[in-house]
């Protein structure tokens, strides 16, 4: 499980913007977002960097938040 610090997420386009990222990267992953904390988890089996990439290349950059 993977949980990310998305700043700029603001609104719900924010949050579809990042699920289709994330589900294009790995069609099967889990996405959990938090939008009033900003936080979005991901349950996957791509790797941390590549889903932060997605995240990122969908205009929203994101920092790995230690588990």
């Amino acid at each position: 499980m993977l949980t990310f610090q998305v700043p700029e997420m603001s609104c719900g386009h924010c949050v579809a913007a990042i699920e289709r990222a994330v589900k294009a990267l790995d069609a099967h992953a889990e996405v959990a977002v938090d939008l009033s904390a900003r936080k979005v988890t991901v349950k996957t089996t791509r790797d941390e960097a590549a889903i932060r990439r997605a995240i990122d290349a969908a205009g929203y950059p994101a920092e790995r938040i230690a588990a």
